[in-house]
């Protein structure tokens, strides 16, 4: 499973040094429109991801998966299509139905398999495939770009979720709860959590969709490098302290993560030379990567179980909204300045204090009301 996530995130990854220079060199965009080509999966995954837990809930994870992987396999025939930019924000669209289908069903699977006392640890380790296909994608896409062009970056995006469509054939369906699964689309347990992910989102986004472009316009190579460096370090961190959350609780996680994280937004902003982004994007990356897991515990830890993948899904939403609209404002406010880009990011990281605190300290009533 972790491998067909592996895979299919690389593909996702592979795409992100490039779209920007599809979108200004080929398609002739604007830095905003290159924020609107990140942003638009968001927007449908909002509505797809927890339906694809209701879904993974009824009639198991694996089907879903498959599904999901096969549409991001479609997916990557679109970008090869030449329809101009509704063509590549059509395509985008398309890539956050199948990312919502895999890796919710993924996130369902996970947790029916993962003793309580190890869930934050285990959900963390999850998401480190994905992390993981995010900091080889960028790179791989880099050198296949610099090698070849466009169609074979297209070729590759096709093939690696192929590969997830193998791997997946081979494993055991999940189990299901058929008739006991909620038909929430928003379960109350995922609004504080999903609203704390959702702030620290914006530090992702604005590295990975206006990062290169920044350096750039300061006259720095090589600011691709910063997404690697963002999602190396969000990897690196959780191998390390993949058990903090199940160990100190969430609280003092999501307190430390965002300052963290937004210290890291505010050097990249101001970053006269490619080391000082460089440490930013590390110590971002490395600040962001345990918030995931802190509010996944909690958001499992409030849910009844009918409710579940609903609520995985969801604060998972919350996550492709955030960058949706850091796309937007930041490639609105691009127009005038990057530093505002980063800056706005790292405000917006700190909203993951006080949501993430409010989600946390609900989690301490609902386990008093439980054991009392």
């Amino acid at each position: 499973m972790a491998t067909a996530l592996f895979c299919t995130f690389t593909s996702f990854g592979l795409v992100i040094p490039v779209i920007p220079r599809l979108v200004t060199e080929e398609l002739h965009g604007s830095a905003f429109q290159v924020g609107t080509a990140f942003t638009v999966s968001g927007v449908v995954a909002l509505l797809v991801r927890p339906y694809a837990g209701q879904l993974a809930q009824r009639r198991g994870s694996r089907p879903v998966m498959l599904l999901g992987a096969a549409i991001i396999i479609v997916v990557a025939g679109l970008y090869a299509l030449p329809l101009g930019l509704p063509g590549l924000f059509a395509a985008r669209l398309v890539m956050g139905v199948g990312e919502a289908l895999l890796f919710t069903a993924g996130s369902v699977w996970t947790v029916s398999l993962t003793p309580t006392e190890r869930r934050g640890q285990i959900v963390g380790f999850y998401g480190l495939a994905m992390w993981t296909g995010l900091a080889v994608g960028p790179v791989l896409g880099e050198a296949v770009f610099r090698s070849g062009s466009f169609g074979a970056v297209w070729v590759t995006a096709a093939v690696l979720p192929a590969v997830s469509v193998g791997v997946l054939s081979f494993l055991p369906n999940s189990a299901r709860l058929g008739t006991a699964v909620s038909t929430r689309l928003l379960p109350p347990s995922s609004v504080l959590p999903g609203l704390s992910l959702g702030c620290g989102a914006f530090g992702y986004a604005a590295v990975a969709s206006f990062g290169a472009l920044a350096l750039a316009s300061r006259g720095i190579d090589n600011g691709s490098l910063l997404i690697s460096l963002f999602s190396a370090a969000y990897v690196s961190v959780r191998l390390l302290a993949g058990r903090v959350p199940d160990r100190i609780g969430p609280l003092p996680v999501i307190v430390v993560s965002a300052s963290v994280e937004a210290i890291g937004m505010v050097l990249i902003a101001f970053a006269p030379v490619l080391w000082v982004a460089a440490v930013g994007a590390l110590i971002a990356g490395g600040g962001f990567t345990l918030l995931y897991p802190a509010l996944a515990l909690i958001t499992i830890d409030t849910a009844p179980e009918e409710e579940r993948g609903a609520a995985l899904g969801a604060i998972t939403s919350f996550f492709d909204v955030a960058v949706g609209v850091a796309g937007l404002l930041g490639g609105a406010l691009a127009e005038v300045s990057y530093t505002a880009t980063f800056l706005l990011s790292a405000v917006a990281v700190l909203g993951s204090l006080l949501t993430g605190t409010a989600a946390a300290r609900r989690r301490g009533r609902y386990a008093d009301v439980s054991v009392s």
